[in-house]
């Protein structure tokens, strides 16, 4: 699963990398992003694109927080064809946090793209009021079959979208799982792994110290 990421780029460098047209919330770099947390998304609405701001975590449908979603388990719940549909969106990124473990010691890594770069992992996301008429936005990053650098962790990763993959992901017109599934291929391109704090784990860590390079003496934890 994903469980923690980073957008640690300035608004700038985010709009123009994914054209951003409009943006609906006060924007600063995110190094730490955890399930329950706000984190920054990618919405298409009357042909531009909006970064916003909504809650990691679909709710409350499927009984508890769904950070990590397959697009053909989705598919089958009746609930979600309509998000499939309608409500796609963008998750932009520049680093994955997971834990590499030896023996009974692990420590926390970053995996990163070429130098840091920014990309656009595939979402879906609701917005719902409850019964106070509260709206809460919520949103769901879309896994695929893990590609080599990443099944050490896990046998699923997010859904990286190409360049052009990006543009059919949020066109409305483009409908179905047949379209869609093979938008969600496994990357295939270079990743690099390097060390960083165990204060990762901590969720009220979001500092530029989450993302710099570690030496690998100081960053073991016995036992987690």
């Amino acid at each position: 699963m994903c469980r923690r990421f980073s957008l640690s780029a300035g608004l700038d460098e985010v709009s123009n990398r994914f054209g951003i047209q409009q943006v609906m919330y006060y924007y600063k770099s995110r190094y730490n992003i955890s399930p329950t947390q706000t984190m920054p998304v990618i919405v298409q609405e009357q042909g531009e694109r909006k970064l916003d701001e909504y809650r990691w975590g679909l709710v409350p449908y499927w009984g508890k927080d769904a950070v990590n979603a397959d697009l053909i388990t989705v598919d089958q719940n009746p609930t979600y064809r309509k998000a499939i549909e309608t409500r796609r969106c963008i998750v932009p990124c520049n680093g994955l946090y997971y834990w590499r473990r030896v023996g009974k010691r692990s420590y926390a890594v970053r995996t990163v793209i070429g130098d840091h770069e920014m990309f656009g992992m595939a979402g879906l996301y609701e917005t719902w009021r409850d019964a106070r008429g509260t709206e809460m936005r919520t949103c769901t990053v879309l896994m695929t079959e893990a590609n080599e650098v990443i099944r050490e962790f896990d046998q699923r990763m997010p859904a990286i979208l190409s360049e052009e993959d990006m543009g059919r992901w949020l066109d409305p017109e483009i409908k179905g799982r047949d379209a869609l599934q093979p938008l969600l291929r496994t990357y295939s391109g270079t990743m690099r792994i390097y060390p960083v704090t165990p204060m990762v784990a901590d969720d009220t860590h979001d500092h530029q110290q989450c993302i710099e390079e570690m030496d690998l003496k100081l960053a073991w934890v016995k036992n987690l």
